[in-house]
């Protein structure tokens, strides 16, 4: 996006928010917000006019927990309140960004049949993204380290996203019984050509170059470049996404992904995971590779057959449907497949994928069904269907913030 586009986009996003244009207090003191790093998991900075929050479970990988959401969920809520905010900054400690949302957490909740504790999560950890997605002041999102799922989730919707050459992004969602949500069938069907669907599919990682050039990340920098970023940007007294842009792009390094990239095999990519069923994708994938031996090919194969086939399908059907929706229809859409996805009244893929990866580590998943040709098109359906009148729906304030992305 260039720019002027930007600015653009920012000022309308100002009008269809409905909200008045505030203003910076340039006399506004130089302070510092120090939280207790024993007892915060979300620490949080402020340097005049900008405010960083900090996800802070290095141990976890960044890996979030619903009091984590909450509390940015309330910052984020009064930051932009505040007049004297320009801007907002969010990074993870450690070697990671966010590996994701909690799963260990939700894994021995839905172990205890404590399903209330689960779908508190993600109502406020989808909440939390379509705020993201919504939010009226230039946010900006620094993906050094591991961003993945739900990591992913609470920054692509940011107006810029700094990815590092440490970033690794993914969506390993089918490999552990789920599907890609947390906002991934909005922003992966709108990838290039079908790469949402491979990377929804395949669990496969993108590192940061990969990320600027498909258009998921907005900026690259060296890692060890990030210090001075940070500096440049406190030092700045805007609320104008241009003038934060050009201090991104002032310290941003160009580059181009290397011959090796799955993006330089879109044509390969495009012709295989163009069809409208799984079975349809392997099979076009197992013809390359008989005619061609790339090992590209036979990795992507791999990659398919250690996955649920239930989540390959659901998850392709996800993705195909968020080519024609919005953001907060896309997060409403996957709030009723988490639930009926971690219900176990369909499949117990979920719990298991969970254990076999993470808990147990045997990475020996017992799949149900444990073949694409046992998955009925009824169970994929199921996903799908609308919540029962006793279960609330995702309840996003769309007539107050809408998403324009």
């Amino acid at each position: 996006m260039t720019q002027s586009r930007r600015v653009g986009w920012w000022l309308l996003r100002k009008a269809k928010l409905n909200l008045s244009t505030y203003t910076i207090n340039l006399s506004v003191s130089q302070h510092v917000i120090h939280h207790n790093h024993d007892h915060s998991q979300v620490l949080v900075e402020g340097n005049g006019c900008y405010r960083m929050a900090i996800l802070n479970r290095p141990s976890a990988l960044n890996a979030f927990n619903t009091a984590m959401v909450a509390r940015l969920h309330k910052l984020y809520r009064s930051w932009e309140d505040d007049p004297d905010i320009g801007f907002v900054m969010l990074k993870g400690s450690g070697r990671a960004f966010a590996a994701g949302g909690d799963i260990v957490t939700l894994y021995h909740l839905r172990d205890k049949g404590n399903m209330e504790a689960c779908k508190e999560f993600f109502r406020t950890a989808y909440s939390f993204m379509y705020q993201i997605g919504t939010y009226l002041k230039p946010h900006v999102a620094l993906l050094n380290g591991i961003t993945m799922g739900g990591g992913a989730g609470i920054s692509i919707p940011s107006t810029f996203r700094v990815a590092t050459d440490k970033t690794i992004f993914a969506t390993p969602e089918v490999h552990i019984g789920f599907h890609p949500d947390a906002g991934a069938s909005f922003y992966l069907s709108h990838l290039p050509g079908h790469l949402g669907e491979y990377l929804a599919l395949t669990g496969e990682k993108l590192n940061g170059v990969e990320m600027v050039t498909c258009g998921l990340a907005t900026h690259y920098s060296l890692s060890a470049r990030l210090p001075l970023i940070e500096e440049q940007l406190a030092k700045l007294v805007t609320d104008d996404p241009s003038v934060i842009e050009t201090t991104l792009e002032q310290y941003g390094d160009l580059v181009r992904p290397d011959s090796n990239s799955v993006l330089q095999r879109m044509e390969t990519l495009n012709k295989c995971f163009c069809y409208d069923t799984v079975e349809e994708i392997v099979g076009a994938l197992e013809n390359a590779a008989r005619e061609t031996k790339d090992a590209w090919c036979i990795s992507t194969l791999n990659r398919l057959k250690e996955a649920s086939p239930l989540s390959l399908k659901v998850s392709l059907r996800s993705i195909r449907e968020g080519r024609s929706q919005s953001l907060d229809q896309c997060l409403s859409r996957e709030y009723r497949m988490t639930l009926q996805g971690i219900s176990k009244r369909i499949s117990g893929d979920f719990c298991e994928g969970v254990r076999a990866r993470v808990v147990d580590k045997d990475f020996a998943p017992k799949w149900d069904p444990p073949t694409l040709e046992k998955v009925s098109q009824d169970m994929v359906d199921q996903y799908f269907l609308p919540l029962s009148e006793f279960e609330p729906d995702l309840e996003l304030p769309t007539k107050s913030r809408e998403a324009f992305l």
